[in-house]
């Protein structure tokens, strides 16, 4: 079943509004997670929409625009390495999935969550959907916009932190960031708690 037919599947059972929740940057050991909740029209086809570790940066950055504009709601939040540190990947993923989906202008009757665990502090009918990103047209529509928002911050922070070449690898634990870090040390937006670098600053 296309990501499409899948979601008008559930709208044809009588729903109007359903939510793709996805997020972007659960691995890196630099920057923030984001998170994003797209509701998408009914009847709509959006040509190459996938899952957004499928398509290229060009791709999605032209899908980017096209969700902003067709989706009836979307937003997006990020949730930076500090609180993460605080807190845990895991609940600082949460956090920013339920205040996306809270920023929604319609509120929806159905969230479909990408992955096996549901949001616990979201007092909404949802649903955990594994590899929803490949399955979903507003899961993969979420993921789209949550990765390329991230990625524009990490392209930003690139020009702060020169030295990391955060535009190379967007924070994920590559050879040349752990080498850049061995030399370095971290900087204000590394996560100190991730076992690499809490292994370096002990």
């Amino acid at each position: 079943m296309d990501p499409f037919s899948f979601d008008k599947k559930i709208y044809d059972k009588g729903l109007r509004f359903i939510a793709g929740i996805d997020e972007a940057g659960r691995g890196p050991l630099a920057g923030p997670v984001a998170a994003a909740a797209v509701i998408l029209p009914k009847d709509i086809i959006i040509p190459d929409l996938n899952d957004s570790k499928r398509l290229s940066e060009k791709k999605r950055e032209k899908l980017f625009d096209i969700i902003k504009e067709k989706a009836l709601a979307y937003a997006v939040e990020i949730v930076d390495n500090t609180v993460i540190d605080q807190i845990n990947i895991l609940h600082a993923t949460f956090l920013a999935m339920s205040k996306a989906v809270s920023k929604l202008q319609h509120k929806p009757e159905l969230c479909l969550v990408d992955g096996n665990r549901k949001i616990p502090s979201l007092k909404l009918n949802q649903e955990a959907l594994i590899e929803g990103d490949a399955r979903s047209a507003c899961v993969a529509a979420a993921s789209i916009l949550a990765k390329v928002t991230r990625d524009r911050l990490m392209l930003e922070y690139a020009k702060q932190y020169a030295v990391y070449e955060f535009e190379k690898h967007k924070g994920y634990g590559t050879k040349k960031h752990i080498e850049a870090l061995k030399k370095h040390g971290v900087c204000p937006i590394h996560r100190v708690t991730f076992a690499p670098i809490r292994e370096m600053l002990s």
